[in-house]
């Protein structure tokens, strides 16, 4: 059976409201980077729901014992925020992951053999920067159950370019446009995330 890529769209009405935020040309840029902190947090949330590591352990309540489910820190898990874009994402998800270790400037050149990855891009329109990552994680030995990819909107034809190379990644996004434009902008989407979060990038000498 041919492998398909799995992109989940939670459902959840807290995740269309910060969506549609990010849509509205009139979101000013304060309340713009508040909604990407709220998709990173809710999708970060639904994303770790059937693959965080956990274990039972007793617990003593003032009145009596029971036994209880804890996160299992033992095994690593790095945040990748893909900057400046997916950092704004990672400051909510790590309201949800406090224990992660943070990687910023991109991948670590070593990555535990348990470690799970979570990796944050504020989009993904064509798909190169993600298929990149995935390139660079293969040849760390990081394999697709280890992973979990949080954007906040993504469009189809990036989608399909990843799914032919990397079909067994998992992918967690607000939404899924249809199209991009001659100049590869996502619609409808959210226009330009730096402009629209007053970031500014040097330029190369």
């Amino acid at each position: 059976m041919a492998k398909t890529l799995r992109v989940v769209v939670p459902p959840h009405p807290l995740i269309a409201h910060w969506l549609t935020m990010l849509r509205h040309e009139g979101t000013p840029p304060a309340l713009f980077r508040t909604a990407m902190e709220e998709l990173g947090r809710w999708l970060s949330y639904e994303a770790m729901r059937d693959w965080l590591p956990h274990r039972k352990d007793l617990v003593k309540t003032p009145l009596s014992s029971t036994e209880g489910t804890v996160v299992e820190t033992a095994v690593p898990l790095l945040a990748v925020p893909m900057v400046p874009g997916g950092l704004h994402l990672w400051e909510g998800a790590r309201q949800v992951l406090p224990s992660a270790e943070l990687c910023l400037g991109g991948l670590p050149g070593t990555i535990e053999a348990q470690a799970g990855v979570v990796m944050f891009l504020d989009q993904i329109r064509h798909g190169d920067e993600l298929i990149d990552l995935l390139q660079r994680l293969d040849q760390l030995g990081v394999e697709a159950p280890r992973l979990r990819v949080i954007t906040a909107l993504s469009a189809s034809p990036g989608l399909k370019r990843i799914g032919e190379s990397y079909p067994e990644i998992t992918i967690h996004t607000a939404c899924i446009d249809a199209d991009l434009d001659e100049q590869e902008r996502i619609l409808p989407g959210i226009g330009d995330p730096l402009q629209r979060l007053g970031i500014r990038t040097a330029q190369p000498n």
